[in-house]
């Protein structure tokens, strides 16, 4: 067996032996900086690195923007991922330049288990015969994000004990569903394919891991493993306690929906919504750009990044009244700006 045809034992000990050669090259670094790749900055580099891009575009689409939830409940049809034609994602580039935001972070994998990418892990994906819009959409991203001098990062969603019944909310694929693979099988599943993340796309600078924390695994576990393969990259992680987001566990600490407290001094990143939810819904609208900026100005003087959600709708394009507020957004950032609604 090979290729999409890997079932779920398959998956599992190929996950396994990327594990494995992962740990091998952590062990034979033994902290010596010498052995560090030419080029490799110092964790505290990279936040502070990451500090200054201060604002980004969060884009929750996937397949629970089809099914009109936010979280959705067992396996659905690749087909119903449709978004009726191609999917503008210079649009999405154009939009968050005019707010002059620095970097993008896209869904790749969320509670669906669906994937915006060509993953050899699972058939449970963009490219999936049943599938209507066979592109890998995460290349696409990248593409339309890095050409406006963008930084890209992307998300991606563990399964976490908290998330309860395995048989409602599933969160990976069928190759690895957690009704029937313990934790142990579904993290090594998951770094797999952290791995071919970020081995596929070297763009990327970031990886904004939701519902991982150390009731999965621990922070050093995670990073030895993401550090083994891309020295660069930064790891943020939301925690599943709402009483703990906001608490350092990787590189970035990550708060939703709340702001840190005044006296912060963790690197973090402050994740607001521009719609009602994170995901698209009918009806709909983009708030206020006076709104978001007060709240954007309150997370930079709390060291942390303002990272902004929009939530394209079901034809991939975010919503007319967004792309005005983003706009109203770079104007109000820089009234010097001559660009005004993105090409």
């Amino acid at each position: 067996m090979s290729g999409k045809n890997l079932l779920g034992v398959g998956c599992i000990l190929a996950a396994m032996a990327i594990g494995l050669s992962s740990a091998s090259a952590a062990e034979k670094d033994d902290g010596d900086p010498k052995q560090e790749p030419p080029g490799t900055k110092s964790v505290k580099e990279l936040q502070e690195d990451f500090r200054r891009l201060e604002f980004g575009m969060f884009i929750h689409y996937n397949m629970a923007t089809y099914k009109g939830v936010q979280w959705v409940a067992g396996y659905h049809r690749p087909a119903d991922f449709n978004p009726g034609g191609p999917i503008d994602t210079d649009a999405w580039a154009d939009a968050a330049v005019s707010a002059g935001m620095t970097y993008g972070v896209l869904t790749v994998k969320h509670v669906a288990g669906f994937c915006l990418w060509d993953s050899k892990y699972t058939t449970y994906d963009v490219m999936h015969p049943g599938c209507r819009y066979k592109k890998d959409l995460v290349a696409q991203f990248i593409k339309s994000f890095k050409s406006r001098g963008l930084k890209v990062g992307l998300y991606y969603c563990w399964r976490h004990p908290g998330f309860g019944d395995p048989e409602k909310y599933k969160v990976l694929p069928r190759e690895c569903d957690p009704a029937t693979h313990t934790l142990a099988q579904q993290n090594e599943f998951q770094k797999a394919q952290i791995a071919e993340l970020l081995t596929k796309y070297p763009d990327v600078f970031y990886l904004w891991n939701d519902a991982l924390d150390d009731r999965v695994m621990p922070a050093d576990e995670i990073l030895t493993h993401i550090r083994s393969i891309r020295p660069n990259v930064l790891a943020s992680a939301n925690w599943w306690s709402w009483g703990k987001k906001g608490t350092p566990y990787v590189d970035i600490a990550v708060k939703e929906l709340r702001h840190f407290p005044e006296d912060n001094t963790a690197p973090g990143e402050t994740c607001w919504k521009l719609e009602q939810k994170w995901f698209w819904n009918k009806g709909f609208r983009g708030g206020s750009a006076k709104g978001v900026m007060g709240n954007m100005a309150k997370a930079h003087s709390r060291n942390s990044n303002f990272l902004l959600n929009v939530g394209p709708d079901r034809d991939g394009k975010i919503v007319e009244s967004s792309i005005t507020t983003l706009a109203e957004i770079g104007r109000l950032r820089d009234p010097n700006a001559t660009s005004g609604l993105p090409k």
